[in-house]
């Protein structure tokens, strides 16, 4: 028996039926499946799917065998499933994976996965392992071959037919003693294996807290392991063997688990913003100037920050000052500044402090640029006089952008990441377009997924919407990314309420900035901020003595009276600006070079105009310049809120509802509208559209994606 067969035989679980499915020669048998934690297997959709709704259902209905006990399970995470516990699927798409909790099954051998997606230069030769009756006999099997390319999600497998029953079972890579993928099917000519990167699926779609705890249970199960002076084989020194530390750039097996075990028992990151934040943090300070941020999944652990810095050492060739290479040193820098980010957020811990000195020994004969950083990380980490050292800003801003529609009524959109106001990272979109009415529950997931990514801690991503002039008027500020209205949460509060979220012009985005473009934006941001009317009506004499007439100002009119008006003065409208004559409006604002303007939506007419223009130039006047408006915005639209809350029947006598008016107390039907201190700012939409910030031109976009990184 091979050193690896060794390893892999213990975690293999048999899948079956509960009760005669036991029977090693009964016909109730499914695939097979295999340990990744202690009480986790993991296994094929398509296998346990053979225990019908039961299974779909939660139930522990799934029947599991191993070298020292048998027990029952239940499928916690799958994709595909069923869209009704008893539906039958016809075909089982990728990434066919099932999470199965097995909770009396603790004391037991587990696999080491992959960190990576494989990346096929050559042939990877490969051991498959799994349970099958093609001899007559239900018994192991194992069969060798290799992985020779990749079909959409597929890796390819030749060489070897992965026979009945092996379904399920471990595809291992021979050169690396690591599990890469699982056994999927087999086909004319060739078999096919899901990848283990692609439990990133099951992340996104509905798993992340559960598959963060399973690879904190994975972690530590493997540190134990290689501490262990039971003198049983384990993954880590069958790896070593396998890949001597030369081979793996400094961050060889060892340095590896015991990384990631001390990483485990930490608390987990608040928002994947938290993980990304420190890797570019790494990044700058191991590579010495900054570096176009890669397009990352979205990490719930902090262990995936590792492999987003594996890169390091292939893009840059290591030189006698670096001779463990640039994955490592970037590495050691991440760890330090997790160590530290944990003890600022949560206090300090004997976890903590074992992680830092962990690290500063495997610092210890890297570069004197890395060992600096890695103490001034854990120095900065430690409270001072009971008052943690804080980074201001969030890790990135989130850019929506919607076009034009092009096909009948469909708006094509992207959601991106925007960095440093300059870089820009695309993470979804969709060139076909969905209709106007469809928009906010599209955009929902992306940008919940995006936000993720910006936040930092307490500090949260700002929302730019770059969208054409007819969409100026969507409420984007009320959107929320969660469509429970009866929650009351951070997801379900309007978006406006908690973050900044502004709208952009799209059009003249699509052209160079204009000069007057550039200096309105420059003084506006010195101040101060003025009012002047995005429309100027005036009464004139009209037919007889007695009569007046409404004299409607000409877009050209407009162009020139906002041309003129002194910098540092902001377009003012009190209505809608995507249609009609707001639009014209709007246009002659823009073409005029001005970056911000405030307005109200809305679908009906304003009563309280002169009010309206009075208090948004008292507004402006209070901001002094354009970074002092988000602040009091976002405050008025807490207040607009609360306020409306009031009007609605709620108790006037409770703070911080804020009115003019009193209401009938203890009565339940809500009474008449109630005129509100802050009506005035109801539907406020606000443009604060920068020229130097991208998309213009030639968009500097980050590199495409480098794979489906570490679990």
């Amino acid at each position: 028996m091979s050193a690896v067969e060794s390893l892999v035989r213990p975690a293999l679980v048999r899948i079956a039926a509960p009760g005669d499915g036991y029977d090693p020669l009964g016909d109730r048998y499914w695939g097979t499946g295999f340990f990744i934690a202690p009480g986790w297997v993991l296994t094929c959709a398509h296998v346990v799917a053979k225990g019908g709704s039961a299974v779909w259902k939660g139930e522990r209905a799934v029947g599991i065998v191993w070298d020292g006990g048998v027990t029952t399970g239940e499928v916690v995470l799958a994709s595909p499933r069923p869209a009704a516990p008893d539906e039958e699927l016809d075909r089982w798409d990728f990434p066919d994976l099932a999470l199965v909790r097995v909770p009396d099954a603790r004391d037991v051998s587990c696999v080491r996965l992959s960190e990576r997606r494989p990346v096929i230069a050559e042939p990877i030769p490969v051991a498959l392992h799994g349970w099958s009756r093609v001899t007559g006999r239900l018994g192991i099997r194992e069969a060798v071959g290799e992985v020779h390319g990749v079909d959409g999600e597929a890796l390819l497998l030749r060489g070897t037919q992965p026979v009945e029953g092996l379904s399920g079972g471990p595809v291992v890579d021979l050169d690396r003693a690591v599990v890469i993928g699982l056994n999927k099917g087999r086909g004319a000519d060739e078999g096919a294996a899901v990848p283990i990167a692609s439990l990133h699926r099951l992340h996104r779609e509905r798993g992340g807290e559960v598959l963060a705890e399973v690879m904190r249970e994975h972690d530590r199960h493997h540190l134990a392991r290689y501490r262990s002076l039971s003198g049983e084989p384990d993954w880590t020194r069958a790896q070593l063997r396998y890949r001597p530390p030369t081979a793996q750039g400094g961050l060889d097996p060892g340095r590896r688990i015991h990384l990631y075990g001390r990483l485990a028992e930490l608390l987990p990151p608040t928002v994947p913003g938290d993980v990304l934040h420190l890797v570019d943090e790494a990044r700058r300070l191991t590579v010495g100037h900054d570096l176009r941020p890669v397009i990352e999944v979205a990490p719930q652990t902090w262990r995936e920050g590792v492999g987003l810095l594996h890169e390091l050492h292939e893009l840059h060739e290591p030189n006698e000052e670096t001779a463990y290479g640039l994955g490592l040193h970037a590495v050691l820098v991440y760890a330090a500044k997790v160590a530290r980010h944990v003890r600022e957020r949560h206090g300090d811990s004997a976890a903590i402090r074992g992680l830092a000195a962990w690290v500063t020994d495997a610092a210890a004969e890297t570069p004197l640029r890395t060992r600096q950083a890695i103490a001034a990380a854990i120095a900065a980490g430690r409270p001072a006089g009971g008052r943690p050292a804080r980074e201001p800003g969030a890790r990135a801003d989130v850019l929506v952008e919607i076009d034009t529609p092009r096909y009948g009524r469909k708006f094509p959109w992207r959601v991106k990441l925007l960095f440093d106001g300059r870089t820009i990272t695309p993470l979804h979109g969709d060139d076909e377009g969905v209709e106007r009415e469809r928009l906010r529950d599209t955009l929902r997931e992306p940008l919940a997924d995006a936000l993720a990514r910006g936040d930092r801690g307490e500090h949260l991503a700002a929302v730019e919407a770059l969208l054409p002039r007819e969409l100026f008027d969507e409420p984007l500020d009320t959107w929320r990314l969660s469509p429970d209205d009866e929650l009351f949460d951070e997801r379900s509060l309007p978006l406006g309420h908690r973050r900044i979220v502004v709208i952009r012009d799209a059009g003249r985005h699509a052209r160079p900035p204009a000069p007057e473009w550039h200096r309105r934006w420059r003084t506006a941001g010195l101040g101060p901020l003025r009012a002047v009317p995005l429309r100027a009506e005036t009464l004139t004499a009209g037919g007889d003595a007695h009569a007046a007439r409404l004299r409607r100002e000409s877009p050209r009119q407009a162009w020139v009276r906002l041309s003129e008006a002194e910098d540092g003065s902001v377009p003012v409208y009190c209505g809608p600006v995507g249609s009609g004559d707001g639009l014209k409006a709007m246009a002659a604002a823009l073409a005029a070079g001005h970056p911000i303007a405030l307005w109200r939506g809305g679908a009906h007419d304003h009563v309280d105009c002169v009010e309206f223009h009075e208090r948004a130039g008292r507004l402006l006047a209070e901001a002094g310049k354009a970074d002092g408006l988000h602040g009091p915005v976002l405050s008025l639209r807490k207040r607009v809120a609360a306020a409306a809350d009031f009007g609605a029947g709620l108790d006037p006598d409770d703070p911080p509802w804020d009115t003019d008016a009193e209401s009938s107390p203890g009565t339940a039907e809500p009474g008449p509208p109630v005129r509100t201190e802050h009506g005035w700012a109801e539907h406020l939409a606000v443009l604060f559209d920068p020229p130097d910030r991208p998309p213009h031109e030639d968009p500097l976009q980050g590199p495409p994606m480098l794979g489906e990184e570490d679990w």
